[in-house]
């Protein structure tokens, strides 16, 4: 059995006042920093043989405090950045957002990603994302487990795509990631795929606690 474990980065200032991060580089705040640490030794016994983090500060944070436990060094990656939200939404909540940018807030609200200034549809995330996220899962040897810190909304675009679910990406039906969530995936074999090994999910969204 192979293993992979996705953790969604701690808590910023601006996840708590429900501003749009996107590609800001935005640290962790305190509650974040202990989260990362609290979370640290429970992945830590996990044993993971590597961790891949996006490069965005809230990210690498998270993935320093875990791989300093796991006494390993993260490898930062841009392909597991979130979505880029647009410039014009960074830094705003959604009714600062809908006040200053009306077009582009009914735009999204329509799901008309496509006529955003610099938003990033879900098939630009899956075009960087799921490369990286593959050639990470193939990289694993039998038995080992490797880590991945990234964010909210991109893994919930990426875990079903990965996972093969089809035309229906089953984003809603998996419901968002906590601060320091994580989900757990598993290469294996089982009665349900005839024998055959494959990825599954077997966790989503635990939490320390």
């Amino acid at each position: 059995m192979r293993r992979l474990v996705l953790l969604r980065h701690g808590r910023t200032a601006w996840n708590d006042s429900g501003r749009a991060q996107g590609h800001a580089d935005v640290d962790l705040d305190e509650v974040g920093a202990a989260q990362a640490k609290e979370v640290a030794p429970v992945l830590a016994a996990m044993a993971p043989v590597a961790i891949w983090s996006s490069d965005l500060a809230r990210a690498a944070r998270t993935a320093s405090t875990v791989a300093a436990e796991c006494g390993l060094e993260p490898v930062l990656d841009a392909r597991l950045r979130e979505y880029d939200v647009g410039p014009n939404r960074v830094g705003l909540t959604s009714t600062q957002y809908a006040a200053a940018h009306p077009a582009e807030h009914a735009a999204l609200v329509a799901g008309d990603i496509a006529a955003i200034p610099g938003r990033e549809t879900r098939d630009d995330v899956l075009a960087r994302f799921l490369p990286a996220l593959t050639a990470y899962a193939d990289s694993l040897g039998e038995g080992e487990t490797g880590l991945l810190v990234s964010h909210g909304a991109a893994l919930r675009t990426c875990v079903p795509a990965f996972l093969g679910w089809g035309a229906d990406p089953g984003e809603d039906a998996l419901g968002g990631l906590a601060n320091c969530g994580w989900v757990e995936l598993e290469h294996s074999a089982s009665f349900w795929t005839g024998g055959r090994e494959r990825w599954r999910m077997t966790a989503w969204n635990r939490v320390v606690g």
